[in-house]
Order: C-alpha cells, then structure tokens, then sequence
C-alpha cells in the first residue's frame, strides 16, 4: 500500500486506515424499516492512504481502477466511485472540520457490485484515515453515521445503516446482532463447527436500484395503512390482514425476517440456524420478490450439498451474491461442488469467501 501511494505521489503518506466488507446473514430488507440485522464482516479489506497535499486541489487514485481523479469541493469529481470519498469529505467540512486538500490513495479487496459493501469499506476506511490524519474526536458508531449520510447525500443511495455499521464495528469471528432503530447491538458467535461461505450468481444486479427502492416505498405505504412508525412495529403476521395483497407479502417478509434474526441469535446448534436462513431466502423469492431463477438454483445446489447448514441470497437481490452456513471443515469441497454443478447448468459463478479456496 505504502509502495503504491509512493509509485503514484512520490512520497510517504501522513495516515493510512482500513476497513472491511460484510456480509448479512440474516435480515435483509429490514434495516430501513428499523428492524434487526446479524452481518460479519469478511476479511477482504479496503485501505485508504492520505497526505496533505499543499496542492489547490485533491486528488484521489484509485489502485483497482487505474483511474485517477482531480475535484475541489466546489467541482466535485464526476466519476462515481470518488463521490462516495468526496461525500465523507464534504460532509466533515459542512459539520466544521478544516479539510484541506489531499493526496488519496485507495487499494481495495472488497469485491464490488456483489451486495459485500465496498462502499461502506471506503466510506468507513476514508472516515478513519482522516479521524486519524486531522485528530477528529469520531467514535465508531459516528463513523458509521457520517458514513451513511456521506452515500445518502452524496452518492445518492438512500441506504439503511447496516453496512456502514457492520463495516465499522464488525468483525471476521462473529456476527453483529444491530437494531437500526436505536442502534442497540451485541456480538454473537456463530454456530460450533460452522463457517460462512459467499459465492457470487454471475447475474448482473440490473434491477436492484429500482426494485430496493420500490420495496421501501411500499414498506413505508404499508406502515402508513397500517398506522405506525415503521414495519419494525409490528411483530405479528396477523396484525397484517387488512393491508392489500401485494402489500402484505412484502409486510410478511419483514415482520417474520425480524422474528428470524432474533430467534439465530440463540441457535447453539448450526442446523437450526441453517433453517432460518433457507427460510428467509424463500420468504425473500416468493413475499418480498426479489431472487431470480439463477439465484435459485445457486441456493438449492447450496442447500442440496452436504456440509452445508442453510443458504440465502444476500443483499438487495435481483442479482448479486448467495450466502451460505458451512461445515467449517468442508467449505471447499462445497464450493468446488456447488460452482461445478452451477457451470454445467449454464451459470458463471465464482467463489467469493473465504478468498483462498484454490
């Protein structure tokens, strides 16, 4: 990292941070209806590297892209991936924090557009580099709000908080049990004898901007007919019966994820916790409607494999990744089983995490 700064600067950098990618085990679609998640982070990490520049401008090379990008904060930059960057440093500077121009250097192994957050890695990466470059007094959790409020109003993605939080405070040996309303949160251990496994589908996420963004919206209509707060409100399916059809799957969905977040976090048993998961992908399919044939049939071929507790898509949907609970001592065997069987039906899958299972 130090190598690569100096290749592309020509010198030292003053700070350098680190952040993780996550994935959710269990709670998808809840977070912004202020209900429950359980994510860990994956060891996978994206490193930010910084130094005052003395420069009238910043600039910011970005290792994976080979691209390189120039801004101020009154033309901030056009490509996307720096707006995520330029948000935390905007955001620092509107809550009065003296941000001065900067050299940036950003390497990430985070795998991008697969629902593992690498935003929130290089939000939550650049926001503890400059904690430390400028000595700002930013506890973790406001770490994670800046950094969600940094994509919100910067790079347009109206996110709940859960990645940000994840990436921030999780860590690889054991889940994050969070509840996004009031930020409550506790670690918890996985099952004995198990391990996560995350392959991606090959399928392009085309659809999930515009159908994350009509779920919330009919979660929020569905709150309002409903006259409460939030979906997090509800905590029975029977307290649903007088929404419209449509509208009471998608409520299904988020009242019994909830439900099965809080009963995982006192599974002693990895079957068990197993269960839940393959529950959630079918309520996630056929309630909340957002797999697709490929994720599908890259869940069954997880869920038929032995070695394997329970499986799940991961993330918005509609593409994207499949999370699964593994025998520990069997993870490659499973993945090499499971991509095989995947290719010869037509799919392009490749295993994700754990990253060296060659």
């Amino acid at each position: 990292m130090i190598s690569g700064f100096e290749a592309i600067y020509g010198g030292l950098p003053e700070a350098q941070a680190s952040a993780p990618g996550c994935v959710n085990l269990l709670g998808e679609h809840t977070d912004y209806n202020d209900g429950y998640v359980l994510p860990i982070a994956i060891p996978q990490q994206t490193i930010v590297a910084v130094r005052c520049s003395g420069a009238p401008q910043f600039s910011l090379y970005a290792a994976e892209l080979r691209q390189s990008v120039q801004f101020t904060f009154e033309a901030p930059p056009q490509a996307h991936f720096a707006s995520y960057v330029f948000g935390c440093l905007a955001l620092l500077r509107k809550r009065g924090v003296r941000v001065p121009p900067l050299d940036m250097f950003v390497s990430s192994g985070v795998p991008i557009g697969v629902e593992l957050s690498s935003s929130a890695a290089l939000e939550v990466a650049t926001l503890r580099c400059l904690r430390q470059l400028l000595n700002l007094p930013l506890d973790d959790v406001q770490i994670a709000q800046f950094a969600q409020r940094a994509e919100i109003d910067y790079a347009g993605v109206h996110c709940g908080i859960m990645d940000q939080m994840a990436s921030s405070l999780a860590d690889t040996d054991r889940a994050l049990l969070l509840d996004t309303r009031t930020l409550a949160r506790r670690f918890v251990n996985l099952p004995p004898g198990s391990a996560v496994l995350v392959l991606d589908s090959g399928i392009a996420r085309s659809l999930a901007a515009s159908g994350y963004n009509t779920r919330r919206a009919e979660c929020e209509q569905a709150a309002q007919l409903l006259g409460v707060a939030s979906l997090r409100d509800i905590d029975r399916v029977n307290q649903l019966a007088s929404l419209p059809e449509s509208l009471h799957r998608r409520a299904r969905h988020v009242v019994t994820e909830n439900a099965r977040v809080l009963e995982a976090v006192n599974c002693t048993e990895a079957s068990a916790f197993g269960e839940l998961m393959n529950a959630s992908h079918a309520s996630l399919r056929d309630d909340y409607e957002v797999s697709t044939p490929g994720l599908d049939a890259l869940v069954a071929l997880l869920q038929a494999q032995d070695g394997v507790f329970g499986a799940r898509l991961t993330g918005a949907g509609f593409g994207g990744a499949c999370v699964a609970l593994c025998e520990s001592g069997a993870m490659q065997t499973v993945a090499r089983a499971v991509l095989a069987a995947y290719q010869k039906a037509g799919g392009a899958g490749r295993q994700l995490v754990p990253s060296d299972l060659n």
